[in-house]
C-alpha cells in the first residue's frame, strides 16, 4: 500500500519525488507565514510573525489599544468599511484567534490579547 500526501500547493509529495525532487518542499509552517494560512495554536514563546499578515494586523491594532475592543472598533482600527459584511469578516478572524489561544473574548464580546501574547507584527 502506498500513502499519498498532498502538499499545500496541491502537488502530491509522491509526484514531486517522481519528478526528480529529492525531498518534498517545506510546508508553510516550516517556511513562515503565508497569506490565507491556518492560524497555529498559541503557546509560550510563539511570536506574532508566524501569523499571516491579516492576522498580524489584528494583533497590532489590539496591541495599540488601551483595552479590549469591540468588533466594530477593531474593524475601524484596521481601516475596514463599517458595513456588516466587512465587520463580520473581522469578527470571524478574531474568533479564530480566540479559538487558537491568541486572543480572549470577554463576556461583553470585546476582544483583547491573551496574557503572555506579545502583539505587533509586520
Amino acid at each position: 500500500m502506498v500513502e499519498v500526501l498532498s502538499g499545500p500547493d496541491g502537488m502530491e509529495q509522491a509526484d514531486a519525488l517522481a519528478l526528480g525532487d529529492s525531498e518534498p518542499s517545506p510546508s508553510p509552517s516550516q517556511s513562515g507565514a503565508v497569506p490565507g494560512s491556518v492560524v497555529p495554536a498559541w503557546c509560550e514563546g510563539l511570536v506574532v510573525a508566524v501569523l499571516s499578515p491579516e492576522y498580524q494586523r489584528i494583533m497590532t491594532v489590539l496591541t495599540a489599544a488601551e483595552g479590549a475592543l469591540s468588533c466594530k472598533e477593531l474593524a475601524a482600527g484596521l481601516g475596514v468599511e463599517p458595513v456588516a459584511a466587512k465587520v463580520e469578516g473581522v469578527r470571524s478572524k478574531a474568533n479564530r484567534l480566540v479559538r487558537q489561544g491568541w486572543l480572549v473574548k470577554e463576556l461583553s464580546g470585546r476582544f483583547a490579547l491573551r496574557t503572555g501574547v506579545r502583539g505587533g507584527g509586520s
